[in-house]
């Protein structure tokens, strides 16, 4: 893709990814505040390095690998590791969203990540295993147990 200039790229790659990379970064950080962190630090990356992508997906799994890369080191840093987490109510438009949202949360990080990233980003279970880098059995296997669980969640 050409652009003129580097904000012309930013300001594009940010309202074609924004969605996204937050929805990605909320499921897997779990605060608000977390997941605006992430953020902002995805398209920082981003506006640093200007990589040139192959083609829109090999761009959207740089972005997504970058999201979970970023929330794994703010999950795992030793300032959060010694705050305590805030409870916050997320608004939803309906009590199904806000039913699934928090099911889902209560998954494990593996599970929630792949949950997000087949039914929110349309992933095929192929495209998430090498995203992930993980085996394709791997990956079906997660979501099976994931649906599992978020079955015995609903019961």
């Amino acid at each position: 893709m050409e652009y003129t200039n580097k904000n012309e790229y930013l300001e594009k790659m940010i309202a074609k990814y924004s969605n996204m990379i937050y929805r990605l970064a909320l499921i897997r950080t779990k605060t608000i505040e977390n997941s605006e962190d992430v953020y902002q630090e995805v398209f920082l990356r981003l506006a640093k390095k200007m990589p040139d992508f192959k083609n829109e997906e090999h761009e959207k799994a740089w972005l997504i690998r970058v999201t979970i890369n970023c929330s794994k080191n703010l999950v795992n840093s030793k300032f959060l590791k010694n705050t305590t987490e805030l409870t916050e109510e997320i608004p939803f438009e309906t009590k199904e969203r806000h039913e699934i949202y928090y099911s889902v949360q209560k998954l494990p990080l593996k599970y929630k990540t792949i949950i997000h990233l087949y039914y929110y980003e349309n992933y095929k279970i192929s495209e998430i295993s090498k995203i992930l880098k993980m085996k394709e059995s791997t990956v079906k296997s997660y979501l099976f147990r994931a649906r599992e669980k978020l079955k015995l969640e609903g019961e």
